[in-house]
């Protein structure tokens, strides 16, 4: 009887476990937008450009390892200055988990492109920070749980005008594309 309760047991852990587990995100997951493909390939994250359904080039994002896996990965193209340009946005979490602490981390990307020149234009992060700790008031016998937000970075903003905002608790910029530079620059009041 014994053996059958723990038979019973070992059975339900495991169907839980196995239920739990965290799908991968796949290549099909990852945006495409008129000839472009968001791919992880040969341990980089990058945009492959087609042109007539065979791969000329490739623009790389990062190095990456086995383990990355973005979320919310969005590919969009709009027009600034008269010049189409892309904007490849992700989102990367993060959890670091010791005994006393765990820090939830959060970074939302966003890159932009322009292909003529298959150049890297503007590039951002924001990261958010969620920390759990657990403190300990006056020895070991009393303790506290404690949490804290940290951020980093800016926020971004794509305007319909295709200028691009970006703010953080004390500033808050706005940039507009520079043809002549490929670049955006900060805009003039």
């Amino acid at each position: 009887m014994k053996k059958f309760i723990i038979f019973i047991c070992v059975a339900l852990l495991s169907v839980n476990g196995y239920s739990q587990k965290k799908k991968a995100t796949t290549a099909s997951a990852l945006p495409k937008l008129d000839n472009l493909q968001v791919e992880i390939k040969k341990g980089n994250f990058q945009v492959t450009i087609s042109e007539k359904g065979k791969t000329d080039d490739a623009l790389i994002v990062k190095a990456v390892d086995a383990a990355f896996a973005p979320t919310n990965c969005k590919l969009t193209s709009f027009t600034a200055s008269g010049v189409k340009l892309y904007l490849l946005s992700w989102t990367e979490l993060n959890t670091v988990k010791t005994n006393l602490k765990t820090e939830e981390r959060t970074t939302v990307y966003s890159v932009i492109y322009e292909l003529v020149s298959k150049k890297q234009v503007y590039s951002n992060y924001q990261l958010t920070n969620h920390i759990t700790e657990k403190v300990f008031l006056g020895g070991t016998a009393a303790s506290e749980t404690q949490e804290k937000m940290r951020r980093e970075g800016f926020e971004f903003t794509l305007n319909p005008d295709g200028s691009i905002t970006q703010k953080n608790k004390t500033q808050q910029s706005t940039f507009v594309y520079d043809k002549d530079k490929m670049v955006f620059v900060p805009k003039k009041k």
